[in-house]
Parts: structure tokens; C-alpha cells; sequence
């Protein structure tokens, strides 16, 4: 009697480890899944940005003639960030892109006909709404990729983690100094 009671308490503790183990499991790939889902509203966010780029380019360039440079580093940018496949250089590609607009912005202070311009102020305010959306799109998949961060690096829930191959999500940080600079103009 004492052996059956032994044995029912031991199955009754492999079933409670196993159960534990589908729960954590389920949760990683739930979690894992939210960050994907968040990274695809940035990726949707940059994606309507690239769209509007060539536009403000082609407005700003009929004005900024001499400007030629900034232009031509505002369209590199663009291309290089579209076609980044790996999220850190994405990140770095975005930060020098947003530079780059700010430099752009900055030139278009110096034509007052181009201030004027309604397609330059509507691609401009069209441009600061996608910057706003990116950036409530960057703190989502930000606070997706802590609450999975912690989720896999709680004890013993770690363990489980390691065993199945879940390892820690990169958050989507820009370069804080690159942010800070003010945006070097030559004329």
C-alpha cells in the first residue's frame, strides 16, 4: 500500500513537471509571437516612411538645387534601410535616416517658397504623423520584447527556455547620441 501511494505521488509530480513545462512552453511561443506581431507594425510604420521619401525628395529638389548632397544621402539611407534584413542594422540604418531627414528639414528652413509650398507642408505633416506612429510602434515591440525577456529569464522558467531554444529578444533602440546631434548643414 505505502509503495502504490509512493507511486501515485511520484506520477502525480511528473505530470504536475510536464504540465508546468507545456504551460511555460506555450507561454514563450505566445510571447514570441507578440513580439512578431509587434515588429511587423514598425515594419508596416517604416514601410509607409520609405513611401513618402521620394516624394518629399522630389518636392524639396525642384527648391533646393544646390542642395544636392543631402538629397542624395537622404535617398541612400532610404534604400539601405529597406533593404536591411538584420534588426540591429535596421536599427542603425533608421537612426542615420531619421539624420538625414532632420538635415533635410533643416535645408528646407533656408527656401521660404519651399515652406510655402503645399505639397512640402502636407508631405511634412504626413511625415511627422508616421514618425509619431513609429515610435507608439517601437515602444509596443519594446515592452513586447521586455515582458518576453523576463518571461525566459525567470528561474526556473529559464530552464525550460534553454532546453527549447528560446533565447532573448533585441530591443529596437536607435543610437541616442546620433538623436542628439544637431544636423550639420553645408552650404
Amino acid at each position: 500500500m505505502e509503495f502504490m501511494n509512493m507511486f501515485l505521488i511520484f506520477i502525480t509530480l511528473i505530470v504536475f513537471i510536464l504540465l508546468l513545462i507545456v504551460i511555460w512552453y506555450n507561454s514563450f511561443v505566445r510571447r514570441k509571437a507578440i513580439i512578431d506581431e509587434a515588429w511587423s507594425g514598425i515594419d508596416v510604420q517604416l514601410k509607409r516612411r520609405y513611401d513618402l521619401i521620394p516624394n518629399l525628395v522630389s518636392v524639396v529638389k525642384g527648391y533646393a538645387i544646390h542642395e544636392k548632397n543631402v538629397l542624395e544621402e537622404v535617398t541612400r539611407m532610404r534604400s539601405a534601410a529597406m533593404n536591411a534584413t538584420q534588426l540591429q542594422d535596421k536599427v542603425t540604418l533608421e537612426a542615420g535616416l531619421t539624420q538625414a531627414l532632420k538635415t533635410l528639414f533643416a535645408v528646407a528652413e533656408q527656401y521660404p517658397n519651399l515652406k510655402a509650398n503645399e505639397n512640402f507642408l502636407s508631405l511634412q505633416k504626413d511625415l511627422s504623423f508616421i514618425e509619431h506612429e513609429i515610435q507608439l510602434a517601437r515602444r509596443y515591440y519594446n515592452g513586447a520584447t521586455r515582458e518576453y525577456n523576463i518571461t525566459i529569464t525567470k528561474f526556473p522558467a529559464n530552464i525550460i527556455a534553454t532546453l527549447f531554444g528560446f533565447t532573448k529578444a533585441p530591443y529596437f533602440e536607435l543610437d541616442v547620441s546620433r538623436e542628439r546631434d544637431v544636423p550639420k548643414i553645408n552650404f
